[in-house]
């Protein structure tokens, strides 16, 4: 085979080698959670518990793949970001920003890693404190989790986007709280964190995207934001956006010594995946970055924030849809829940009993076994895979 023919290859999950990368990725993304969530404590510096995750998963994703005959790309393909209570997304604060943890803060882990430019993201909710997580604070996290499991099982071959918005949607409303608007789940692909098929959180006038229907060999990161609130986030201060991707697809030429000097740093340094800031010179960055964001040069991640008060939940995975079914490979189980609402919707019940793996013809079960040797040769046990997420936490209400 050319190297070109198995370039091409190498894309799919059809591809043992490419499955095995994106759960090495997965292992190691899910490891730096547990690891952020660790370092999780009262007085804790936000800015130092984000460059511990990152820097995990550099010196993780540094110690595969070293003895290859070609160069592999690999390292953080998503920031790790810490959003306390009523900040929804993206806030990974600078190197002198001295934001820290309080007892009893709502937290939303968000950070991705990839291997070969094969990416595993995942976003998780905690709550600082001992115990059982009681009230509405419970009831925001079970709905987005219980969107998650939803939507787990109705990403799959043959069905299309518009039906897991109607889902999750629905989910919401049964904990009497709101799906957040503008978060997309992509479609990734090799090097692409935001592929062209998406599905909505939320239908409205503003967002549209096109009808889609999922296949097989497909990867996906589901992304679902939940608030007690109006779910209508805004930006409050610019200045706290430090995450960044650069637009491929545009040029300018910068005016400004510094933004030239930022643009050709990051050009060499994250061409292709988000950055934060955090990674550049910080006053240069700051003259040299707003440049950039003004011609287009680079995507910026704003930070959002629901009003004060609200309380907003974040669980995203990623899921590869292989040809025995769904194969969710990040996630981290949930601190128990006390919901206050628990869900009798039949058709949401009759979602949740979904199975994730299908049975094929000719006993499919068993071929998956010697198929999938070389796809698991890492040794990950992926949590979550095939099996629903454990419910004895409270957020399925099938218990």
């Amino acid at each position: 085979m050319s190297d070109d023919e198995r370039e091409e290859k190498e894309l799919d999950l059809s591809s043992p080698e490419v499955v095995t990368k994106y759960k090495t990725a997965a292992e190691i993304v899910n490891k730096a959670l547990k690891l952020v969530i660790s370092e999780c404590k009262p007085k804790a510096k936000i800015v130092d518990i984000c460059e511990k995750g990152d820097s995990f998963i550099r010196e993780q994703t540094g110690n595969v793949y070293k003895n290859v005959k070609r160069k592999i790309e690999r390292g953080v393909a998503f920031p790790t970001c810490l959003s306390v209570n009523n900040t929804v997304c993206h806030f990974s604060p600078l190197a002198s920003d001295e934001t820290v943890l309080e007892e009893g803060d709502i937290l939303k882990i968000d950070m991705a890693c990839h291997i070969d430019g094969f990416i595993a993201a995942v976003a998780h909710t905690h709550v600082l404190q001992e115990g059982p997580v009681t009230g509405r604070l419970a009831d925001v996290i079970a709905a987005a989790n219980t969107a998650a499991e939803v939507a787990l099982r109705l990403v799959r071959p043959g069905k299309k986007n518009k039906d897991v918005t109607d889902a999750i949607q629905k989910v919401a409303a049964a904990y009497d709280c709101k799906i957040v608007e503008g978060v997309l789940s992509h479609q990734m692909k090799q090097f692409v964190i935001d592929g062209n098929k998406v599905v909505l959180s939320l239908f409205n006038s503003d967002t549209r995207v096109d009808d889609a229907e999922f296949e097989e060999n497909e990867v996906y990161a589901i992304d679902i934001v939940t608030s007690t609130g109006e779910g209508k986030p805004k930006l409050l201060d610019e200045k706290q956006t430090t995450i960044y991707k650069r637009a491929v697809d545009k040029s300018y030429h910068l005016k400004m010594k510094a933004s030239r000097f930022i643009f050709s740093e990051i050009s060499q340094k994250f061409p292709i995946m988000p950055f934060s800031a955090r990674a550049l010179e910080e006053k240069r960055a700051r003259l040299g970055l707003v440049e950039c964001v003004n011609h287009e040069l680079l995507q910026p991640y704003p930070v959002l924030h629901e009003k004060p008060g609200d309380y907003v939940a974040h669980i995203k995975f990623t899921v590869l849809l292989m040809p025995n079914g769904s194969d969710r490979i990040t996630s981290y189980p949930l601190q128990e829940l006390q919901p206050t609402k628990t869900v009798d919707d039949p058709e949401i019940k009759a979602w949740l009993a979904l199975g994730t793996k299908t049975k094929k013809k000719g006993g499919g079960k068993k071929k998956k076994g010697k198929k999938g040797d070389k796809a698991d040769e890492s040794g990950e046990a992926e949590p979550g895979e095939a099996e629903p997420m454990d419910s004895t936490n409270g957020a399925t209400p099938e218990d």
